[in-house]
């Protein structure tokens, strides 16, 4: 699923670089503690399948699907995400691709008493739950792109309560059968320890544009005028810590970009910023690991 290019008058870009507008988000690593327990869970839930399994690593995406969406890691006795949340993952997200795929998943998590948060975003509607490990995840349908709203060059996103009876009957009665497809990653959102030192990294060196701004204790970055590819929120609050090695966590996320030409001037802006790469991988003020990649490759 691409994104149609940004207009130059809405968002706040880079002061240099900025990463070309097709670039979007790919798959997600996550450590857990029990990765028979975890599949079991993402499959009955989420509807995804297994696309492979080596040992302790299972990749798992849509049926017919090509992309990996996620793929887990064993880490035997993994520590859960504590009530509070820690430094790292807040969420990853789904993106699924319609508002009656949205209403059938609905359905289904009712049919087998699985318990969801649920929000209208304005720019699109949201469904939040917990892996068995207490990773964060998004399943959510973006809402027609002629409908999202500015306030000056800022998009306008909030947090309200969601229809769900308008979502289901969008379904028109037709069955949840698995995770569609066409459903892409959509966004990752992270727990920082400031948003304001967060900028000099994601929007600065990495090049993402600024869509949302005065969000309180967020922002919100894209690239080619999505609403947004990334999140970052201090909501942990000041003493949050990273995850431990030994805990649930995200490994790393990726982003796509359009070719490896694309990769080495992301990656020379990051190390002109002062920022370390190895092998693609470049780790944030807060040790999050984003890996770099270009389309084709994984």
């Amino acid at each position: 699923m691409t994104h149609p290019p940004s207009d130059d008058s809405l968002s706040a870009r880079p002061p240099g670089y900025r990463l070309p507008p097709t670039t979007h988000v790919g798959t997600v690593r996550l450590q857990v503690a029990d990765l028979t327990r975890s599949v079991a869970w993402y499959e009955r839930v989420l509807g995804v399948v297994v696309l492979r399994q080596q040992g302790s690593v299972a990749s798992l995406g849509a049926a017919g699907g090509t992309p990996v969406l996620v793929e887990l890691h064993e880490r035997p006795g993994a520590s859960a995400v504590p009530p509070r949340g820690q430094l790292g993952l807040f969420h990853f997200a789904l993106l699924l691709p319609d508002e009656p795929a949205l209403g059938r998943f609905v359905t289904h998590l009712e049919s087998i008493g699985e318990r969801a948060g649920a929000s209208d975003h304005l720019v699109s509607e949201a469904l939040y739950l917990r892996d068995p490990d207490g990773l964060g995840i998004e399943v959510y349908a973006d809402r027609p792109r002629s409908t999202w709203q500015r306030q000056g060059r800022e998009l306008r996103m909030d947090t309200r309560p969601l229809d769900l009876d308008r979502v289901v009957a969008a379904a028109g009665g037709t069955a949840w059968t698995g995770m569609p497809a066409d459903t892409v990653m959509g966004h990752v959102h992270l727990q920082v320890g400031d948003v304001e030192a967060s900028v000099p990294f994601y929007h600065a060196a990495l090049g993402l544009d600024k869509t949302v701004w005065s969000y309180p204790g967020a922002l919100f970055l894209s690239a080619g005028g999505y609403h947004h590819h990334l999140g970052v929120n201090e909501w942990a609050g000041p003493a949050a810590r990273p995850a431990p090695p030994g805990g649930a966590r995200l490994l790393e996320w990726t982003l796509v970009l359009p070719s490896p030409a694309d990769v080495a001037a992301a990656l020379a802006s990051l190390a002109a910023g002062g920022y370390r790469a190895d092998d693609g991988r470049v780790a944030d003020p807060w040790g999050t690991v984003l890996h770099l990649m270009s389309t084709g490759q994984g």
